[in-house]
């Protein structure tokens, strides 16, 4: 059986491990255009400051592919002949033919049709094209970068320029930092984050038009919709990314909305035919799921799923409790579970802030039932693995705060904030909740285990 995958992505990459696992005699073919291997993506901006070097973002050696029989092909589909299953490459008429076909081929960055977009110095931030272009802009000369995006793409190229005394000015459409994703407290609190590392936030600031004042190619202003200009030589496009599927609009057997239509088996609509990663849209996500996720761990979970099917097997994907994790400048953040904004009706929420304004405790739950429904914590680190375990049994809201202690990541070598959290929870609900903080409670299990033998 001939399977070829287009995409060297997590999810790819992931496919075609665990066909091999699943099927040792599969005949498995990779292609991508964008690198020769398999690279860390959310890496990229490690390289970049100066924390990684390119081949420490390989979780493979070279010599990976050929002894797991993994073809490479370096190439760019054009086009894909689904009745013959064949992809035309644009590598002088180069075809692959296929008998199991997986679109594994990721996002780009949104473009929204502003003046100079397509400029020289006008890059996004998703693939090593985009660091290369940065590096080169860098080595140029930038005076000043200015990216246009309030998400986390966004505040990760403007850390990076800061990372190397780059001025950057950040233009947030929004009243607020990603306010779309965070409530009111978090957002306000990395407002002053990015303020504090002296980077130029701008708030119900959007972009208008990128200049080319200079006649040579080259972004060397923006103009703000306010009418302000604003002289740089780079220009960051950070508002999200899209399904790159623009080539398989070509042929209407294939269902694509913003991504490629699948199934909870991700089958598209061709047979044969399946679509994973940044690219799938999935027709019936699951409750507390969104219909594409560019996020590394589902295109992961979808890429070893993808395989059992392509193999034999009939296994459905099955995301589990939303999380996500990433980094504001000094600030982590986690979420597990199901944290919107704004808090829906039938919920309630307990949030506590660090008096640093550096570290926050977010729990929603419901009103009626009270049973946790997701934690969020910014500057402090909980365990997965408690957090969803509350999350899916539904554990009373006074249950989780009496035994917090056990979500602490490390509580050895990581200051414990329980105690505050169960304070404010009894303020703010006119309770008296107890708590044994995580060393309390361990004090406590160790002490039974010695009194029963």
């Amino acid at each position: 059986m001939k399977i070829v995958i287009i995409g060297n992505g997590i999810a790819g990459t992931t496919a075609a491990r665990w066909v091999r696992k699943l099927d040792a005699a599969a005949e498995i073919t990779l292609v991508s255009d964008e690198t020769d291997y398999f690279f860390s993506r959310t890496a990229l901006m490690y390289i970049y400051m100066g924390h990684m070097r390119r081949q420490d973002t390989q979780p493979y050696e070279n010599d990976f592919w050929g002894k797991n029989r993994i073809q490479l092909c370096r190439g760019r589909v054009q086009r894909v002949d689904f009745q013959a299953k064949t992809l035309h490459l644009t590598n002088a008429g180069e075809t692959l033919p296929y008998d199991k076909l997986v679109l594994a081929t990721g996002s780009r960055s949104n473009k929204f049709g502003w003046p100079g977009q397509d400029l020289d110095g006008v890059h996004g931030l998703y693939s090593m094209q985009d660091l290369d272009a940065m590096e080169r802009h860098t080595a140029a000369g930038i005076g000043r970068a200015v990216v246009a995006g309030g998400g986390l793409i966004g505040i990760e190229m403007a850390e990076m320029f800061h990372s190397r005394r780059i001025p950057v000015t950040l233009l947030v459409r929004e009243d607020s930092f990603w306010n779309s994703a965070l409530p009111a407290q978090e957002s306000a609190m990395v407002n002053r984050h990015i303020l504090a590392h002296g980077i130029d936030l701008r708030l119900s600031s959007e972009l208008d038009q990128i200049l080319d004042e200079n006649k040579d190619g080259k972004a060397d202003a923006v103009v703000l919709k306010s009418g302000e200009r604003i002289e740089c030589q780079f220009v960051g496009l950070t508002v999200g990314v899209s399904p790159n599927v623009d080539f398989l609009k070509t042929d209407a057997a294939l269902r694509i909305n913003k991504g490629i239509l699948v199934n909870n088996y991700l089958e598209t609509s061709v047979p044969d035919v399946y679509a994973i990663g940044d690219c799938a849209e999935l027709e019936t996500p699951q409750p507390g799921r969104r219909a594409t996720e560019a996020i590394w761990y589902t295109g992961k979970m979808m890429g070893e799923t993808v395989a059992y099917n392509i193999t034999g097997s009939r296994v459905a994907y099955d995301p589990g409790i939303w999380f996500n994790s990433a980094k504001f400048l000094d600030i982590e953040y986690q979420v597990y579970g199901d944290i919107r904004v704004p808090l829906p009706e039938q919920q309630e929420a307990l949030y506590w802030e660090h008096p640093d304004g550096e570290k926050s405790v977010r729990i929603h739950f419901d009103k009626k039932s009270q049973a946790v429904a997701g934690f969020q914590v910014m500057g402090i680190r909980y365990r997965q693995e408690v957090c969803e375990r509350w999350i899916k049994e539904k554990t009373h809201i006074e249950t989780v705060l009496q035994h917090l202690g056990l979500a602490n990541f490390d509580p050895e070598l990581y200051r414990e904030y329980e105690m505050d959290v169960v304070r404010t929870y009894n303020q703010q609900f006119q309770k008296n909740i107890p708590l044994q903080t995580r060393r309390g409670l361990n004090a406590v299990t160790r002490f039974l285990k010695k009194m029963t033998g």
